[in-house]
């Protein structure tokens, strides 16, 4: 990663949030509900939540199901499924794979990175667009 996370959010419009969650009390949730108020356009992506919608909006299984360009991939998975979600970032053409506070894999860097995309790990859109407002 060559640039700050926040010129990186500064730069996308649109953002998956893989690993999404209906419930009110979890931080997907209010990350995603964040992000949309911040005027993003944000997708939920969760296998177990398809065709339902979170905030308004329907959640796709992965992120090949969703018809518009994404920006950027933010992670809410565990460590062993972020390199499968990085190769589906890679294959949709997203600019940006994001990984949430304490999520990091080496390998889903070095893939993404290869491919071109900037890698943002162990930090949360909402906290870098609050301490950075």
């Amino acid at each position: 990663m060559t640039e700050k996370p926040i010129d990186i959010l500064k730069k996308v419009r649109s953002i998956a949030i893989v690993g999404i969650s209906k419930n009110a009390e979890k931080d997907s949730y209010a990350v995603m509900r964040f992000l949309i108020e911040s005027g993003y356009e944000v997708y939920p992506v969760n296998p177990n939540y398809k065709n339902e919608f979170i905030h308004g909006i329907k959640c796709s299984a992965c992120l090949k199901d969703i018809d518009e360009n994404i920006d950027m991939v933010d992670i809410f998975r565990k460590k062993e499924f972020v390199y499968d979600i990085t190769k589906e970032a890679i294959d949709i053409n997203a600019k940006v794979l994001w990984t949430q506070l304490d999520i990091i894999c080496i390998d889903s860097m070095n893939l993404a990175t290869n491919a071109g995309l900037d890698v943002v790990m162990n930090k949360c859109p909402r906290i870098e667009l609050i301490n950075n407002s």
